[in-house]
């Protein structure tokens, strides 16, 4: 038979050694009780590949082999289906077994690692509440450098409206002012972003470790909508954070402001 790497590092044999295989069925009864049945099989391969979990719990033998040591004749216990689309293989699945009827039973990938594709759903809310974050921290910093902006600009602001510019029109100075910092930051980080996800799809530099995870290396599929997504709420949050500080520059009272600047 043919077993994993790692299976046969931890069982401590090589090419060429005995092993022996205990068969949960077709007991045979004893002095002492139901004896399993165990044969003697040759590693004649070792296999990597590249999932940790397999490795560690697969071995291969010829059909023929595993149905007479299982006691099966000439029947399997399953069969294994490749389709074109991997993310057809759940309707595919149910098509399946609506066609097979009772007792047949399809599985695909994604109910075989449940829990997987569970846990990768939650990181990726994880991830979309950090990144909420870090775009809030960006606006906040955007209303500060504003209100640094109007408390600097207070006897500019006074004047310009002295000559007859009206509160709108020095609050619109202040939003543009905040949308242009929002929207050359955004379509930087989203080039950024964009590059290194391309990088990576690409070349796989960021290699995972095999005993964690089921792939070795970090996938990366690129959606552009979830860009284009991204990059308009971060520019709509840019745009409301300039709000508070735009009128606060449009209330200023010129006569105030010069009376005492």
């Amino acid at each position: 038979m043919i077993i994993g790497r790692a299976l046969a590092q931890q069982l401590g044999v090589i090419l060429g050694d005995p092993i022996n295989v205990v068969s949960p069925l077709n007991n045979t009864p004893g002095p002492l009780g139901l004896v399993p049945k165990v044969k003697r099989f040759v590693v004649a391969g070792l296999f990597d590949s590249g999932m940790y979990s397999y490795d560690e719990g697969l071995m291969m033998m010829a059909l023929a082999d595993a149905q007479a040591f299982f006691g099966l004749g000439t029947r399997v216990t399953g069969v294994e289906v490749r389709v074109q689309d991997v993310y057809a293989a759940s309707t595919v699945a149910r098509q399946l077994e609506a066609t097979l009827g009772f007792p047949y039973k399809a599985r695909d990938w994604t109910e075989s690692q449940r829990n997987l594709f569970a846990a990768l759903a939650l990181e990726k809310t994880v991830y979309f509440v950090v990144l909420l974050l870090i775009i809030l921290v960006a606006a906040f910093n955007i209303i500060a450098t504003l209100i640094m902006v109007v408390m600097e600009k207070r006897k500019d602001i006074a004047v310009l409206k002295s000559m007859g510019a009206t509160s709108r029109s020095v609050g619109r100075i202040f939003i543009y002012k905040g949308l242009i910092i929002g929207v050359v930051g955004t379509l930087l980080g989203t080039l950024l972003g964009y590059g290194g996800c391309w990088l990576l799809e690409h070349y796989h530099f960021i290699e995972l470790p095999k005993d964690v995870f089921y792939v070795s290396t970090l996938p990366v599929k690129i959606y552009p909508e979830n860009f284009v997504m991204v990059a308009a709420a971060s520019i709509i949050i840019c745009l409301l954070a300039t709000i508070y500080p735009a009128r606060q520059a449009a209330a200023l009272t010129p006569v105030e402001v010069i009376r005492y600047e």
